[in-house]
């Protein structure tokens, strides 16, 4: 007879396993851009992920310095492509702040229903590209038919569709067209009508709640311990919004109808959720905007400047709630007509720093859907 061997096979824990290191990007498209993400797998399941910024990095803090306060407004609207006006407040509220200006009425209600329209931009871009991340094409399609209505209102005062260069120290650039307040007002209302088209395609498709309930939670103490803002901290039952908070420019008189939204859940869904109820409300301060503005007096809409504008030696921090969350300009002057030192804390190098807490114990698959759920722009991590 002979010798019996015994030999043990697949018997699950028991076997030797090897972790794998998976890179996402710099170019892969789930991304959104040049964010590389260095993931250590265990299977299907992560076990640490190491967010990898600067790609897209072109020194825009320095450029600051050579340029002066007209030619900042170029580069401080690029960082977050998607909200370039937005972008642009920060720098022109720190120079009048230090020179002491009192900003006409009508420049004020004007750019708080500007940078309104372009919150909604902003959000529109997220509301249609998030679902066709997760395999739902449809959305986009709708999302970007509100978004050429309302670049073409955009467009239309200040001659550009994405870098709109329409912020002056002191003011805007000119004054409205006439009848540009009603073709606006109609678009808004057009717009508000239809947000609803994405709002039945999402909530009540059961493939998309079950890819984003429940998957990547984000505590409030993970919000405070990052400096997360905008939409995700809110989302996470966070109540804290700049518009309201610390007002500035006419958000202050606005109060009967800006809402903070708010979640509790903190998960994918709620950040959708959340960013979703948030564009009706910046649909409505819009609106709220337009009708100020068409019963306010014909008056300036900037301040005369000297041929070289010079700010005085000091230093302030200008922020602003943008579109995905606090975005902060500290400014320090040495008297000159450049900055000596200008300083952007942007919102999505904050958001995305989570991600190293947030992603490891999920699946891969998960990752994609709370990446998308982040709402960043790499630009505005980079700088």
């Amino acid at each position: 007879m002979g010798q019996l061997v015994e030999r043990t096979a697949g018997i699950g824990a028991g076997l030797a396993t090897e972790d794998m290191i998976l890179n996402i990007g710099p170019q892969h498209p789930s991304t959104h851009g040049v964010l590389r993400l260095r993931l250590v797998l265990d299977g299907e399941r992560i076990v640490s992920a190491e967010p990898i910024v600067g790609y897209m990095h072109r020194g825009a803090e320095k450029l600051f310095e050579v340029r002066d306060y007209r030619q900042i407004v170029v580069l401080a609207n690029r960082h977050d492509w998607l909200s370039a006006f937005c972008n642009e407040l920060g720098v022109v509220l720190a120079a009048e702040r230090m020179l002491g200006m009192e900003l006409p009425v009508r420049a004020s209600w004007a750019r708080t229903m500007l940078a309104e329209l372009n919150r909604v931009l902003n959000h529109l871009m997220f509301l249609g590209s998030y679902p066709l991340e997760l395999g739902a094409i449809t959305p986009i399609f709708y999302a970007f038919r509100e978004r050429e209505d309302l670049q073409k209102v955009m467009e239309e005062i200040s001659g550009g569709r994405m870098h709109f260069m329409f912020n002056r120290v002191g003011g805007l650039k000119e004054d409205l067209p006439a009848g540009w307040l009603d073709r606006a007002r109609r678009t808004i209302q057009a717009v508000r009508a239809r947000l609803a088209d994405i709002e039945n395609l999402i909530h009540g498709n059961e493939i998309f709640r079950a890819r984003t309930e429940g998957v990547g939670v984000v505590t409030a103490e993970q919000v405070a311990a990052y400096g997360l803002s905008g939409p995700i901290a809110r989302a996470s039952g966070v109540d804290f919004d700049l518009r309201r908070d610390d007002p500035y420019l006419a958000y202050g008189e606005l109060g009967d109808v800006l809402r903070v939204v708010t979640r509790e859940a903190g998960d994918c869904f709620s950040r959708f959720d959340c960013l979703l109820e948030q564009t009706h409300v910046s649909l409505d301060l819009a609106e709220a905007c337009a009708d100020r503005l068409a019963a306010l007096p014909q008056g300036p809409i900037n301040l005369r400047l000297p041929k070289v504008l010079k700010v005085p030696e000091g230093e302030t921090y200008a922020w602003t709630e943008n579109p995905l969350g606090i975005n902060g300009y500290y400014l320090v002057s040495r008297g000159e007509k450049t900055p000596w030192r200008l300083k952007l804390r942007s919102a999505s190098f904050n958001n995305i720093q989570v991600l190293g807490e947030l992603l490891p114990g999920h699946l891969v698959a998960d990752m994609v859907a709370i990446l998308g759920s982040m709402f960043f722009v790499v630009g505005d991590i980079d700088k």
